[in-house]
């Protein structure tokens, strides 16, 4: 029985959960958004999904470069947990430094159409 392709399967498994887990965490800051929110909460829920989104960036583009036939499972997976992190890291300093702007304008947006 060959199990050396399982690392590579739970790593992908790993990724797509914690992705998911993200996304609901930001959709749920997002939906719970009322006329109690405060200006600072908002702005973080906001700064929260412009990071994800950055976060989708960067890994959309990290897969378009060509992995190395030289590394086994067991480092492959390694390295793809640690990328997974150094890309959510890199993420989120871009979005606290200075950002695409998207979390102001979604801010902006938010607090005209709820009236905050």
């Amino acid at each position: 029985m060959d199990i050396s392709g399982l690392s590579g399967y739970y790593s992908n498994v790993y990724s797509n959960a914690a992705s998911n887990q993200s996304a609901e965490s930001i959709k749920n800051n997002l939906s719970s958004v009322n006329s109690t929110t405060s200006d600072e909460e908002l702005m973080d829920a906001c700064k929260q999904f412009e990071s994800y989104f950055v976060e989708q960036m960067f890994k959309a583009m990290w897969s378009t470069v060509p992995e190395s036939e030289y590394s086994s499972n067991a480092s492959n997976s390694m390295m793809s947990y640690y990328k997974d992190e150094m890309i959510k890291s890199f993420a989120e300093d871009s979005t606290e430094q200075s950002g695409l702007g998207l979390a102001q304008m979604l801010y902006e947006q938010m607090k005209r159409n709820y009236g905050l």
